[in-house]
């Protein structure tokens, strides 16, 4: 690690101070903390040949907040100083008025690690990177004639805070991450098709480097450009679909995960609202969302707030038996936090989001549920995707899908998209295989304007009754 480590209350705050500021702000409220962040982050894209994109960014600043029933001020700075707090603080304290609320208990403590003390920022020369990402596109250019364009980007980032509760507890955390893609174009007779593949996590960048890792992953987005160069137009219609195991699970994350989110619970416009208990999936369907995987993109030690993450079970058995929260909505809805109270940055008051969102897997194997397929799409990869949270409803693109007849997997298709809702989805799973997987690392999550770090899994899947969109006749 880095031995230029991030000390506010060393160096810009006095922290008994602080603390009296915070219990200022916070009397008569039922919750509040100060968030203290500094992110480091850098990309570099090499791109056709040549250095497109080098940047660096550094931030620090904090956000303080007072919470009241349903209400919460939160004032936020990139100044860390007494001065900038107190004016924060009568900012909050309008949330408050004239009190009356009862602190509700700290978070309970942990000293549990899930990542390890590898800076990313600091780990790798530049010239050496740039030369990494050189390799890269000669490496990735050679493996085929066929390969007109490529683009190798690299990210790191450093997240490292400080969480102080008015009862005086205080919470760090020292977040890394690290990601490598590999994007290609292919062209023949005419046509271009692309492919990408990639991934990391909260770990430093050495292993992504190595040949040993970024050559398979240049191969594989090679493959998967290959593979769209002689797909064929998807058809359009009702069919049974089945989802390949780890990335897929985006559509989970997406239909499903989103609605098991506590605030659209509360506010009762999830169209999972009011079902706690019942049956809203199909039998042997159990859905997590788990934070405390080692090193995954969506991990966390502790969430935003300071309660340590967990490990939740949302569905199980296709019964409802827990939603995502953060300390604000399970105050409001009389239930425990869960470690989800997640927010992008010091600029940003938490809210409940996912960590890692996957189903268990189950005891099929995974060709015996393509050999079930009679007649319909076999989807190993998503790109975009959109869902009305109110109703479940969602529209998924794919990035690699075959067509099945009788259990055989024929011809690549492309300009398939996958329509419904989550709920209907979930009731209509068939099949679900014995291959669980977590997706490579390459997950974001956008809610509110706020972009987070999430990961998703899923074994094999068998789904009835999805409509295809297409352009086939």
């Amino acid at each position: 690690m880095s031995q230029d480590r991030f000390a506010p209350f060393e160096s810009q705050l006095d922290e008994a101070g602080a603390l009296q500021v915070l219990r200022d702000a916070t009397v008569g409220a039922e919750d509040g903390e100060l968030f203290l962040e500094r992110r480091r982050s850098e990309a570099l894209v090499f791109d056709d040949g040549r250095i497109k994109t080098a940047s660096y960014d550094a931030s620090e600043g904090f956000g303080l907040r007072a919470v009241k029933g349903e209400v919460a001020g939160y004032a936020h700075s990139t100044e860390i100083s007494e001065s900038a707090l107190k004016r924060a603080a009568e900012t909050a304290r309008l949330a408050v008025g004239d009190g009356g609320g009862v602190m509700a208990p700290p978070p309970v403590g942990t000293n549990r690690r899930l990542y390890g003390d590898a800076d990313p920022m600091a780990d790798a020369p530049f010239a050496a990177k740039i030369d990494i990402l050189r390799e890269i596109d000669a490496f990735t250019r050679g493996l085929d004639r066929r390969v007109v364009q490529v683009s190798a980007s690299m990210a790191a980032s450093l997240q490292e805070v400080f969480i102080l509760r008015p009862e005086g507890g205080l919470v760090s955390d020292i977040r890394p991450m690290a990601r490598l893609n590999i994007s290609v174009i292919v062209e023949e007779n005419g046509r271009r098709e692309s492919g990408g593949h990639g991934g990391g996590g909260r770990f430093g960048r050495s292993g992504l480097i190595e040949a040993a890792h970024w050559q398979p992953v240049a191969r594989e987005a090679l493959r998967i450009a290959l593979v769209n160069l002689v797909a064929e137009p998807a058809p359009a219609g009702q069919f049974d679909v089945v989802l390949g195991p780890g990335w897929p699970g985006v559509l989970l994350h997406e239909a499903v995960g989103h609605g098991l989110e506590g605030d659209f619970n509360r506010k009762k416009s999830s169209a999972f609202a009011g079902l706690m208990g019942q049956q809203v999936a199909a039998k042997g369907v159990t859905v997590l969302d788990d934070g405390t995987i080692p090193d995954r993109r969506g991990s966390i030690s502790v969430d935003d707030e300071g309660t340590p993450s967990a490990r939740n079970v949302l569905i199980e058995d296709g019964i409802l038996v827990g939603f995502m929260q953060d300390r604000q909505n399970a105050r409001l809805m009389g239930v425990a936090p869960t470690g989800n109270g997640r927010r992008e940055s010091f600029a940003h008051a938490p809210m409940p989001r996912m960590t890692n969102t996957y189903m268990l897997g189950g005891d099929t194997d995974p060709g015996a549920i393509l050999a079930d397929l009679k007649d319909g799409i076999y989807a190993v990869g998503f790109g975009g995707g959109q869902v009305d949270i109110t109703n479940g409803k969602f529209v998924f693109s794919c990035t690699e899908a075959y067509r099945v007849k009788n259990g055989i997997i024929g011809a690549p298709v492309k300009g398939a998209t996958l329509i419904g809702d989550g709920p209907t989805a979930m009731r209509q799973i068939r099949a679900i295989g014995n291959d669980m997987a977590l997706d490579p690392g390459i997950g974001n999550c956008g809610k509110a304007g706020q972009w987070v770090p999430v990961g998703v899994g899923q074994p094999t899947l068998m789904i009835g009754g999805l409509t295809v969109g297409g352009s086939a006749a």
